[in-house]
């Protein structure tokens, strides 16, 4: 925050030092005129200031969004493999194990997943996978296909574990607060400028500022609205979820 100011100090003082310079030397023409080349050279900047903004503030929760999508399905994925590797369990355990997944799935769709707009996950979550590790874990196989069976399913619970940190951290990513606030303070500026610069806009030159404003509007509405991966216009739905379900169905129960 102090180097953004400095920063911000230092502009400022560079414009009034050559301000200063070019009055003092008698360089060049006073410039009071709205269409001036001062500010148009200012309008342009500040117009293109907004735009490379709004970009960002547009791009990075849009491209969060696609990663935290794509793990779901990851995630997902593990879940299957996972139910499929405890097929191979000796019963009952095999069949119990395949019960804690469904279980797990259904409560990631039915009871996490709104919790996820909040930007965190459910504890019960995270409880139930250590459940289900400790169980399998504890389990006594003999031979050497129940022990291989074994040792896939822990490898399995462990991918669908490392899954679900990286859910946590999608739920929480974010894009950074100034990001939204710059966006708002210069969508702003672009919107007063013309007034700022000495023009009184009147009748017919009223409507295009008019039609910026509300078009601004919107896109500073849509910037915060999509900022957060599970919730608002770009939210991740539970599809992986609900196709892990339905992929259990077909595989055989534990024997």
């Amino acid at each position: 925050m102090l180097v953004c100011v400095l920063a911000v100090t230092a502009a400022i003082g560079l414009v009034a030092l050559a301000a200063f310079l070019f009055r003092k030397l008698d360089f060049g023409t006073d410039d009071r005129e709205p269409r001036g080349t001062s500010a148009g050279h200012s309008g342009a900047m500040l117009s293109s200031l907004f735009l490379l903004v709004f970009a960002i503030a547009i791009v990075v929760p849009w491209t969060t969004a696609d990663s935290a999508r794509q793990n779901t399905y990851a995630e997902g994925q593990a879940a299957v493999e996972t139910y499929w590797s405890a097929a191979e369990l000796p019963a009952p355990a095999g069949g119990e194990v395949q019960r804690e997944l469904r279980d797990y799935v259904s409560f990631v769709l039915d009871k996490e997943w709104p919790v996820m707009a909040t930007g965190r996950l459910s504890p019960e979550g995270s409880a139930r996978l250590d459940t289900l590790r400790t169980q399998v874990t504890a389990l006594s196989v003999t031979g050497d296909d129940a022990r291989s069976a074994k040792s896939a399913v822990l490898d399995r619970v462990a991918d669908l574990s490392a899954a679900r940190r990286q859910r946590a951290a999608d739920a929480a990513a974010a894009p950074p607060p100034g990001v939204l606030i710059l966006t708002i303070v210069t969508g702003i500026i672009v919107l007063v400028f013309p007034f700022l610069a000495g023009a009184r806009p009147r009748g017919q030159a009223i409507v295009p500022l008019v039609a910026m404003a509300a078009l601004l509007g919107v896109g500073i509405y849509l910037t915060w609205d999509i900022s957060h991966v599970f919730r608002g216009g770009l939210a991740v739905k539970p599809d992986a979820f609900l196709s892990a379900l339905q992929e259990f169905q077909r595989i055989p129960e534990g024997r």
